[in-house]
């Protein structure tokens, strides 16, 4: 059947490419000043001097000067040549060939093709009636209202109003230049699309995008980006999957690996869908959200629900908020919390409700906890009414600081000092250098000083009626063992950065 079927639609072609041949008609000679033969002329030659102009079918030639072939039903023009295709379609240039059975015109030197508001320039066009295409396979140039096209090579189709262009394609705009392996413009709509490796550059340089593929509608402005497609504006970046974005508002819409990065704080946002609205100074990043504060030595990962983030005039990063199931972890540090905002300006993210930290051995939990860093790396924390810091000593066994504030500063990525202000407590398990037990200590004090080495507790200096006993461990109950509000919650720490997503 396929066989039969093939042989048919060959047949088919093969009349219809028979009846369009007969068809063909003869290239008539409108006017002209003088006609000339002479012998001298190669056979079937005519010379046509003055005011020259041919009818072929719907089409009409111009010129000053033209060679005609009866024989061949074609025309040489030269001089001020001019072919008219339609109302709104006409070609210009100083020599022309046209063949009337095949219906395919070459136009030469100062060549422009003119449609409605659209100029085509180059050194040689050659346009096929039958497609309706014209081509040029060295440079030209498309004007079209405010857009300037140039490239190596391009096809324009004439019914479709579009431009197809191949090698080293440039378009310029007043307010940005486009670089391309391959595009189309549409002239009616003004709007290009890429199907290569393709860059935008504002006119201030502010603003670029890579792409490669994708469409810009250079008449409004608005643009959808795929394949490795990034946005960049001064020290900031967007990119994902594919990106919409309307550039006059710098509005921005990234689905899937979307990622919003500030070179400048160092801080990269992440998602499986991201909006930006650079106008109002805010972006979002949701589904799979992701913030990370880069470091050289040890970045730090947090997820929430939805991040949100805030810019200054600059258009850096200057907050960042958080909602909703929040962990962080990084090598040193990790976190949770129901919400936490970061302030870049002094590098500080403060977590709310039932926030936990831990660092090393130690648990820090209160109402709410703010956490400082400096270059990168922990230099303070601080614990807001109903603080605890619990550390594992042995196995079942923990040393608790607990009071109304607590006050820590960091050292080499470790905690070091703490101020207990208000209603301190402790329980401290005392050893020898060989780790056996000499007793448990139990003070309360209005305030305390604590020195840590390598986490392990080294100083405790009992500040405003201080009240301390050491008892042998025999003699306290497993409920004297524990602060009041101790909740151990080691189960919940992130060990890797793709626990975050695990609440």
């Amino acid at each position: 059947m396929s066989v039969i079927r093939s042989a048919f639609i060959f047949f088919f072609l093969s009349i219809s490419y028979l009846l369009s041949a007969q068809e063909n008609t003869k290239i008539n000679l409108d006017s002209a000043n003088t006609w000339e033969y002479n012998k001298d002329f190669k056979q079937d030659v005519q010379r046509i001097i003055g005011h020259v102009k041919f009818t072929h079918d719907s089409a009409n030639l111009y010129c000053d000067s033209a060679y005609m072939n009866d024989a061949q039903n074609s025309v040489l023009a030269f001089g001020n040549v001019r072919i008219r295709i339609s109302d709104t379609l006409n070609m210009y240039g100083d020599s022309a060939k046209y063949n009337g059975n095949t219906k395919i015109a070459r136009i030469y030197s100062n060549v422009r093709l003119i449609d409605n508001q659209t100029i085509l320039t180059s050194d040689t066009v050659i346009y096929d009636r039958n497609t309706r295409i014209a081509r040029y396979d060295y440079w030209g140039k498309i004007v079209n209202d405010k857009n300037i096209l140039v490239s190596e090579h391009g096809y324009y189709y004439t019914d479709l109003k579009e431009f197809f262009f191949k090698n080293k394609v440039l378009l310029i705009n007043p307010d940005y230049t486009m670089h391309s392996d391959t595009l189309m413009y549409q002239t009616v709509t003004e709007t290009a699309y890429f199907y290569g490796p393709s860059n935008i550059v504002s006119k201030n340089k502010q603003d670029s995008i890579y792409c490669q593929n994708g469409w810009y509608d250079t008449r409004n402005d608005i643009a959808r980006f795929c394949e490795k497609s990034k946005i960049y504006h001064e020290d900031q970046y967007l990119t994902g999957d594919s990106i919409y974005y309307e550039r006059a508002n710098g509005f921005g819409q990234a689905f899937q690996h979307a990622m919003l990065k500030d070179s400048t704080q160092n801080v990269m946002l992440t998602g499986n869908y991201g909006e930006l609205q650079r106008r109002k100074g805010v972006a979002y990043m949701t589904d799979s959200a992701m913030v990370i504060m880069v470091d050289q030595e040890d970045s730090l990962f947090m997820h929430s629900d939805t991040v949100r983030a805030t810019f200054d005039t600059a258009q850096n990063i200057k907050n960042v908020f958080c909602f909703f199931k929040v962990k962080f972890f990084r090598d040193d540090m990790q976190g949770k919390a129901d919400s936490l905002v970061y302030h870049a300006l002094d590098s500080a993210m403060t977590m709310y409700h039932d926030p936990v930290i831990w660092s090393g051995k130690n648990q820090l939990t209160a109402d709410s906890i703010t956490l400082t860093l400096l270059n990168g790396q922990p230099d303070s924390m601080k614990l807001y009414n109903s603080a605890f810091i619990i550390s594992l000593d042995d196995s079942n066994k923990y040393n608790q600081i607990k009071g109304r504030n607590i006050f820590s500063k960091f050292r080499n990525r470790e905690m070091y000092k703490v101020n207990v202000l208000g209603n301190a407590e402790t329980i401290y398990y005392v050893r020898e250098e060989d780790r056996s037990l000499i007793g448990i200590n139990k003070a309360v004090a209005s305030d305390m000083l604590i020195f840590l080495d390598k986490n392990a507790i080294k100083t405790i200096t009992y500040i405003d009626r201080p009240q301390a006993t050491m008892y042998p461990e025999k003699d306290m109950s497993p409920y004297d063992l524990k602060l009041k509000n101790f909740i151990w919650l080691d189960d919940q720490r992130p060990a890797s950065k793709e626990d975050i997503f695990i609440w």
